[in-house]
């Protein structure tokens, strides 16, 4: 039988993993197989909390290099990762999830707004819960957002889903001799200035003892993998 490690998670996708092998927006098919996988998990009793990025759609720091101002771009990329949620959730309920999205800015004909005593009360229904709009502040990542809701709920783990196996030396995709890590402290990954999840996010984690790890989201079954104690990707900790 088929044993979980961890009885709460947070999930962390990228907006750029709805996209599939489109140049932006989202991918049914995409969407479809990260409900398959969510599944694959909430099918084993564990306690599924998610953040979405919406890079797919927006990015607020590609905005205002542009010119456009940070705190605007910023939250019109809230606003994109909240259509995403919205998207996830259907695709989740398509397959028998019952799913709620709470959102971090006010609109009540869409989303519930963001009370954490309701996520948890959710979660313990079995309930999968969709955090939207980041923190609600510019300024701050979705991976920020991430370590901060998984500590609010206090999950076990944030697995943080990225199109490669793990943490790397250097961009695997650019050099074919970078090497994989398959544990590396927090300070190290702050110190390197590894690009896998912005500082904020490293420092909020580090300074709470979350663990965290990095793994290919594109290898089915790898979350179901990682809750039932496989060493699937890169553990980021103490």
């Amino acid at each position: 039988m088929t044993i979980q490690k961890f009885q709460r998670v947070l999930l962390k996708l990228s907006g750029e993993a709805l996209m599939g092998d489109q140049e932006y927006g989202i991918s049914p098919k995409m969407i479809r197989y990260v409900a398959e996988e969510v599944k694959s998990i909430f099918d084993l009793g564990v306690q599924i909390a998610l953040v979405v990025g919406g890079g797919n759609i927006f990015r607020g720091i590609a905005a205002s290099s542009y010119g456009m101002d940070r705190a605007s771009a910023d939250k019109m990329g809230m606003l994109a990762t909240v259509l995403n949620s919205l998207a996830l959730q259907d695709a989740l309920e398509k397959i028998g999830i019952d799913t709620r999205v709470q959102s971090a800015i006010s609109m009540h004909e869409v989303a519930e707004p963001y009370i954490l005593r309701k996520a948890v009360r959710h979660l313990e229904k079995g309930r999968a819960v969709i955090f939207a709009a980041g923190t609600g502040n510019p300024y701050f990542t979705t991976d920020t957002a991430a370590v901060l809701r998984a500590q609010e709920i206090h999950a076990d783990i944030l697995l943080k889903a990225t199109k490669v196996d793990g943490l790397y030396d250097s961009d695997p995709v650019t050099n074919k001799d970078a090497i994989f890590i398959k544990r590396i402290s927090y300070m190290a990954v702050l110190e390197k200035q590894f690009n896998v999840m912005d500082m904020t996010a490293i420092s909020l984690a580090m300074d709470n003892h979350l663990p965290l790890v990095v793994f290919n989201l594109t290898k089915k079954g790898n979350v179901k993998r990682i809750i039932c104690g496989e060493e699937i990707g890169s553990r980021i900790g103490s």
